[in-house]
């Protein structure tokens, strides 16, 4: 049994992932290597999520660890569910995707024809879903100038981008650079396509079809009424304590930005992760044709390629061929999952604590892959 395990860093903070690829689940080998595992968890023992591991579908490694809240010790189950953050993009695609298969829209079409108003032309849906469009943060406009005693929405964000039009940060196809203005417009753009609310869309046509019971895009009122949700936890050091990211509301743009739809807000379990893994092996939701152009790069203006497709992050690897991947950090979260297509191997870790030692627990493990 072979395992990898690889850790991607972004410039705001580390985002972890680990793979582990499981021929023959019960071999010597993948007995060792899963206590070596084992052992490295319980060397971080207030880590806090979920990692489930699988093979072909089935599921070969499956932990729970950590609390869903600090404060009353309640623990994480393999069923608890978690903000998925940026993870979310790729549901925001399947409904672009979905509605060009329908022809409701064009991937080729301009934004305009369905937000009119928006004072950057010249952008397509297509620069929209792999983050080629130029446009500025529309977080920090509303950072800067929105009320916070108040929650914001799509038409508050896409408001207040035409209010104070921030420059644009380079032409369209002109390079790669990660937007989550660009998904936030995309919900609409699929609300507009498809004459219904992208919430209910993605329950009726996503949701719903793959079986994903215990997912859905939640609002703060509906994830209190929930038992099972982990709560997303930052590490105070001035308490020596992980406490609720949402104890500290003005920084949490997860709650003034609470209604926004596209970038983010999907809550799910890893249970229901690797269902919408199977999903997409099969032709349940879209066409293989239209996947693999969802897990193609982009072409850029200057005929070079961006390492993004249709709401994944793409690259290679020589033994396992392509790979698929997205992280996701709220405050309070952080979230990844990994597909190797060729491979069939899936990795998924929803985690409510960023824990401080995850880059070293990562070094270790890609020590022992060296091996």
């Amino acid at each position: 049994m072979k395992f990898l395990v690889h850790c991607f860093f972004t410039s705001l903070s580390c985002l972890t992932v680990f793979f582990v690829s499981c021929s023959r689940p019960r071999t010597g080998s993948s007995v060792q290597l899963e206590a070596q595992l084992n052992s490295l968890f319980a060397s971080a023992p207030d880590f806090s999520g979920v990692v489930l591991i699988a093979d072909k579908g089935k599921a070969v490694y499956q932990k729970a660890f950590g609390y869903k809240s600090f404060d009353t010790k309640e623990p994480i189950t393999l069923s608890s569910i978690f903000e998925l953050a940026s993870v979310s993009k790729q549901f925001t695609a399947m409904t672009i995707m979905m509605l060009n298969e329908q022809g409701k829209l064009h991937y080729d079409d301009l934004i305009e024809k369905y937000i009119p108003g928006l004072p950057y032309p010249g952008i397509t849906i297509r620069h929209l879903l792999n983050h080629t469009s130029g446009l500025p943060d529309y977080q920090a406009v509303m950072d800067e100038h929105w009320d916070k005693s108040k929650v914001a929405n799509n038409g508050d964000n896409i408001a207040y981008l035409i209010q104070y039009h921030p420059p644009r940060l380079f032409e369209p196809g002109e390079k790669y650079t990660y937007s989550n203005t660009g998904y936030m417009l995309l919900a609409s753009i699929a609300e507009k396509a498809s004459g219904q609310d992208f919430v209910e869309f993605c329950r009726e046509r996503i949701f719903k079809p793959v079986n994903m019971t215990q997912t859905d895009i939640r609002t703060g009122e509906d994830k209190r009424k929930l038992a099972n949700m982990a709560w997303g936890h930052m590490y105070v050091p001035e308490k020596k304590r992980y406490v609720r990211a949402d104890s500290f509301p003005q920084f949490d743009y997860s709650i003034w930005l609470g209604n926004r739809k596209g970038p983010g807000r999907v809550s799910s379990t890893a249970g229901d992760l690797l269902k919408w893994d199977r999903a997409l092996y099969a032709n349940r939701l879209v066409s293989q044709q239209t996947l693999t152009d969802a897990f193609t790069p982009a072409k850029l203006n200057d005929g070079t390629l961006s390492p993004y497709g249709f709401g994944w992050n793409l690259r290679q690897s020589d033994k396992l061929g392509k790979i698929v991947w997205h992280d996701g950090d709220n405050p309070g979260y952080k979230t990844q999952i990994v597909r190797y297509i060729n491979a069939d191997k899936t990795v998924i870790i929803l985690c409510n604590n960023a824990h401080e030692k995850l880059p070293s627990m990562l070094k270790t493990i890609e020590s022992l892959i060296e091996e």
